[in-house]
């Protein structure tokens, strides 16, 4: 029988302390558009995780309708780097499924899309931004996200399954 770890998880929130950043990895296209990537290709990306690789074709391209601002990043013309936010864009925005092939890591093209996303003029006055991980805690707070008691979270089926 295979026992199972409990991952430390965490509501992160964002600090506007975030520099307009021109750091952008040479030869990648970046993207601000749910217009420019398709489900099929999300998907694909989605299967190098635990939590997204259950999605389906149907649910991504809901989930692409209902969000606000996608941010996406191209290598030869590959999808290979994604995030998105949910906002009002006044108060409070949301940073979700924050992913990069596993080809791509470790060049800095994650944290790139994220300075690319949260300073995205249409971005970038939203005071607070939280965002959810269990894996990523230590790579958001270097970019300027940090733990916060008080954040609530109504989880209503399993992550892996949603």
């Amino acid at each position: 029988m295979m026992k199972k770890m409990k991952k430390k998880q965490r509501m992160i929130w964002m600090k506007q302390n975030f520099e307009n950043s021109d750091i952008i990895c040479p030869g990648y296209y970046y993207y601000d558009s749910k217009l420019a990537i398709t489900p099929e290709e999300l998907q694909d990306l989605y299967r190098f995780t635990l939590w997204g690789r259950s999605r389906s074709l149907e649910q991504i391209g809901k989930m692409l309708e209902g969000t606000s601002m996608c941010f996406s990043v191209r290598y030869n013309g590959k999808l290979v780097a994604f995030c998105r936010i949910i906002t009002d864009f006044v108060f409070r925005g949301s940073l979700w499924d924050v992913l990069v092939h596993p080809d791509h890591q470790g060049k800095g093209l994650g944290s790139s899309l994220l300075r690319y996303a949260l300073n995205h003029p249409a971005i970038k006055s939203v005071p607070l931004i939280v965002t959810y991980t269990s894996e990523l805690i230590d790579f958001m707070c270097k970019l300027g996200f940090e733990t916060r008691d008080g954040l609530l979270i109504m989880q209503r089926r399993p992550i892996e399954y949603s």
